[in-house]
């Protein structure tokens, strides 16, 4: 018998890493990391045999040559292991990933992209570092979802795939104790441009990036580094708390009444990364959560929360 075991939304930022000496909300950044060391003991607490890591890519593994709206990893895969996050082959269960590709597509719900050679980037291996460390016999299902190259997915279609990917696991014979991440920032705004209209030196630098960076990211790297670190912070705390409220009472679902300009006009296009919250609580059947920590980040540019749903908690809990 299969079974989904836990859920955990989490945000990320590599900032963590490499600018936490520099951070000046320092309380901040050590509740938000506290936070992630006890969602971390909480999934070895369920003893998962695999986590489907839901996440974004932030043009490291997938450029404008190809963007598909979902991709699931059904083979190796690769973290490009930018600034000190994880690097080189992940584990896959590829057995589980594959049963879930292809009932997608059998069922005639979704026609999802698959790799057998995936690479991820902070996206996801940021939840790798630190809610996966020490899981050491745990297997991952990455489910890469387009945030940032338009037109994006919708808000309501991301739901929808949860729910069938909930499905396909339940109906999986071979027996698996599911964990599922969701990987992504809450209200946050990226200097990043629409790449159909970039505007600017920068901007047309950025475009070109996402576009020829297949073979070379690293040559990109620095200047990209460049315009993150001098962009300012646009954070909106009450978005956040409304947002982790729905969350929190099993009411994930009622984001998808924002469209994705709303949503980038009311928290920033970084927030798209919602998608992989929705997601992850559709897999839960929208499981109440326990917030475990939200802290605004100016440093990191984001709003940064930790959240936990327990599929053992009854649907009493579900406030209507």
């Amino acid at each position: 018998m299969t079974e989904i075991v836990l859920g955990v939304g989490a945000s990320h930022s590599t900032l963590m890493n490499t600018h936490w000496e520099e951070t000046f909300h320092k309380d901040r950044a050590e509740r938000f990391r506290d936070a992630l060391r006890s969602a971390r003991d909480e999934l070895a607490a369920v003893r998962p045999d695999t986590a489907i890591l839901v996440g974004s890519n932030h043009f490291r593994g997938f450029w404008l040559d190809l963007i598909p709206s979902f991709t699931i990893g059904v083979g190796e895969c690769i973290a490009s292991g930018e600034s000190g996050t994880p690097e080189g082959p992940q584990p896959v269960d590829v057995p589980l990933a594959r049963h879930i590709a292809g009932s997608l597509v059998e069922g005639g719900r979704f026609d999802v992209a698959f790799s057998a050679r995936l690479q991820i980037d902070h996206g996801q291996s940021h939840a790798i570092q630190y809610l996966l460390d020490g899981l050491d016999d745990v297997e991952i299902v990455p489910l890469v979802v387009n945030v940032f190259a338009p037109p994006l997915p919708t808000l309501d279609r991301c739901e929808q795939l949860g729910r069938a990917i909930r499905d396909a696991v339940l109906a999986f014979p071979e027996g698996r104790r599911v964990a599922v991440i969701g990987s992504g920032g809450l209200s946050h705004r990226l200097p990043w441009p629409d790449w159909r209209d970039p505007r600017g030196d920068d901007e047309e630098f950025m475009v070109g990036a996402w576009l020829n960076g297949r073979d070379d990211w690293q040559d990109y790297d620095a200047r990209r580094r460049e315009i993150i670190r001098a962009a300012e912070a646009a954070l909106n705390p009450e978005f956040d708390d409304e947002f982790l409220s729905l969350v929190e009472r099993g009411q994930t679902h009622r984001i998808t009444e924002y469209t994705t300009e709303t949503l980038e006009k009311t928290a920033g296009n970084g927030a798209q990364e919602l998608r992989t919250w929705l997601l992850t609580a559709a897999l839960l059947d929208h499981a109440p959560a326990r917030r475990l920590a939200y802290e605004p980040m100016p440093e990191w540019l984001t709003g940064m929360a930790v959240a936990v749903l327990d599929p053992a908690r009854t649907t009493q809990e579900r406030q209507p």
